[in-house]
């Protein structure tokens, strides 16, 4: 297990490429104070400024669901007290006259213009960026919300509900079947339904914001 040392902590890096998470933070005179700190990047819309991309924040599958698991993950995720994330948000550069094929000498390394810029960091728990849809299309992955303001401000779907709605949500996520009201059936996989599903309070869901309407309904 490769670690360094860091204001009484050791900074665990996980032993595989995709392993979560990217780095461990394990108090020195306290193995049972443990913080997963995951990197995340991504860029801004440029029709949009005040949204990105978004990003994913973790698998909701196997170490998310049974949380004494060790697939995929460094340590079993109930041994960590905050799941924290670090993020980029940056502006992509679009000039049609940057050659991203040209050769420099290191000598002109000064000169080279950037293809990214205008940067924003932020840190957050998880689970206070988190919406209520998945991040991909082929894996089992949290998605986040994208107005960049909510982001760096922790203001999620879940962030007035609290971290044990998150939980019970994305562990549940797509598996509950509920009726409609033509008689049918779905697998719940929007925040307001399983709310109500649990018998919850609906108003305590902050909306996740729209790119044309300002907030979703």
């Amino acid at each position: 297990m490769k670690f360094a040392e860091l204001h009484g902590y050791a900074v665990v890096l996980p032993e595989h490429q995709n392993y979560y998470p990217d780095l461990s933070f394990i108090k020195l005179n306290n193995e049972q104070i443990k913080f997963a700190v995951d990197f995340k990047t991504t860029y801004k819309l440029p029709d949009y400024p005040d949204f990105c991309n978004g990003f994913t924040l973790g698998s909701h599958g196997e170490y998310f669901i049974q949380r004494h698991s060790t697939k995929n993950i460094q340590f079993p995720y109930k041994d960590y007290l905050a799941h924290v994330c670090l993020g980029i948000i940056y502006s992509r550069r679009n000039d049609k006259d940057l050659d991203e094929t040209q050769i420099y000498d290191l000598s002109n390394l000064s000169s080279i213009a950037s293809v990214i810029g205008n940067f924003e960091f932020f840190v957050a728990e998880k689970w206070r960026i988190a919406s209520d849809k998945s991040g991909s299309v082929n894996t089992a992955n949290i998605g986040s919300i994208n107005k960049i303001s909510d982001i760096v401000q922790g203001n999620g779907m879940f962030s007035q509900l609290g971290e044990n709605w998150f939980d019970d949500y994305w562990m549940n996520y797509g598996k509950i079947t509920i009726t409609t009201t033509e008689s049918g059936t779905k697998k719940i996989s929007s925040l307001v339904d399983f709310v109500k599903y649990r018998g919850g309070d609906i108003n305590l869901i902050t909306p996740k914001a729209s790119k044309t309407k300002g907030i979703l309904s």
